[in-house]
């Protein structure tokens, strides 16, 4: 995508060198901005205002505060009506430990609410469906009702699903609340989209997160995310474990949190994701 001169010019850094494209995810245009000082990564959305980026920004702090590696913050605005937002570089190394990266996600999600609620003190704000997350006592409030009924309305709306697939999700739906009543959830701190391309390791090996949308929630829905498209070995789970063991019955949980992402992917792509979310429910009701 091409910067105009007159639009990088009202940039907050100074002697501002180079200005290039790089691949920064579905979401954002992302650019290496190179100054005669430092590097930085530059996130654009067009057309939005500045607080479209209000809780990657909250969540990046929250990452800091906890000592987990990151991008840092350095800036935020709107130029011309485009939001922006300005963070440290991260350089990309060539491999790295998933031992380490199974300890980053154990300290992270150490990392709990002091008052023991779930939530954010802002909305998840995603390019097809957004999701509240006001503070909650409750886990299953925040996931079952606000997260994965919302997601059955938008489908229902969108007419990707028909009765029948609500017939099976109200199935799926108590079985899920049963299973969560039996366990004891508390509120980590989660990345909430850590999926293989939203980690990366750096130059001296250190494993790094990125692009998160944070909420204080139950630390399976993070791990159950890891499982879907890969990039997590069975050494980053077993380093996790020794970390942060997981409670009895995990493995059922973690269909919930798979399911979750099938469907948030089904509104967004359409039927390519129907089979995934259909295996998923059975899987579910086995």
């Amino acid at each position: 995508m091409y910067m105009n001169q007159q639009w990088i010019d009202q940039l907050p850094l100074d002697n501002i060198r180079d200005v290039a494209p790089v691949s920064g995810g579905d979401v954002n245009e992302a650019f290496k901005v190179t100054t005669k000082d430092s590097t930085y990564f530059l996130l654009v959305q067009r057309n939005r205002d500045q607080s479209f980026y209000a809780a990657e920004i909250a969540g990046l702090n929250a990452f800091e505060a906890a000592d987990i590696t990151a991008p840092r913050v350095i800036d935020n605005g709107s130029i011309n009506g485009d939001a922006f937002l300005i963070l440290s570089y991260l350089d990309e190394g060539r491999t790295g430990s998933q031992r380490e990266l199974g300890q980053l996600v154990a300290k992270m999600h150490s990392e709990q609410q002091s008052n023991g609620q779930f939530g954010f003190d802002l909305p998840h704000e995603g390019g097809d469906i957004s999701f509240d997350n006001s503070w909650t006592d409750s886990w299953i409030e925040l996931f079952v009702a606000r997260r994965m009924d919302h997601l059955r309305d938008e489908l229902m709306h969108k007419g990707l699903w028909n009765e029948e697939d609500d017939k099976v999700y109200q199935q799926v739906r108590m079985v899920m609340i049963n299973e969560l009543e039996a366990h004891q959830s508390k509120p980590s701190l989660l990345h909430g989209d850590l999926w293989g391309g939203n980690y990366m390791f750096l130059t001296d090996g250190r494993p790094a997160l990125f692009d998160p949308a944070p909420l204080y929630g139950d630390r399976e829905f993070d791990l159950g995310i890891t499982t879907v498209f890969g990039g997590f070995t069975d050494e980053f789970y077993d380093e996790y474990a020794k970390h942060y063991p997981m409670a009895k019955g995990a493995e059922k949980r973690l269909e919930f949190y798979r399911l979750y992402l099938f469907m948030v992917h089904l509104l967004k792509f359409g039927g390519m994701y129907a089979n995934s979310v259909n295996r998923s429910m059975a899987e579910i009701l086995k």
